[in-house]
């Protein structure tokens, strides 16, 4: 599927978020979060538009606590922009997608 979300987790977060040639948004949810499952179609959209030019992945903070604890995750949705193995943005909480693209710096 072109633009598909990868799942990411405590295993493969070094390879596919912080060794990422593209910059790398990571969705951090659980399946418990109302505002987490209106965010969810918006991040799908992201990565229909920005395909080839951004990484899109969603890391579920109850089965991979290692990396929510590392990156001081609280709140939930949580939205960080990797650029070259280091957080360059952060989004906390649902937004329109027009705001989250934004915030993230990718219009």
């Amino acid at each position: 599927m072109a633009g598909s979300v990868l799942e990411v987790s405590d295993a493969n977060f070094q390879a596919e978020v912080l060794d990422s040639d593209l910059p790398v948004i990571v969705d951090f949810w659980a399946a418990w979060c109302g505002p987490c499952r209106m965010v969810s179609p918006l991040i799908e959209e992201i990565a229909n538009d920005y395909e080839g030019k951004v990484k899109v992945t969603k890391l579920n903070v109850d089965e991979n606590r290692e990396t929510a604890g590392k990156y001081g995750i609280m709140s939930i949705p949580t939205i960080l922009l990797f650029k070259e193995g280091s957080v360059s943005k952060q989004v906390v909480g649902a937004m329109p997608k027009t705001a989250l693209v934004s915030e993230l710096g990718l219009s």
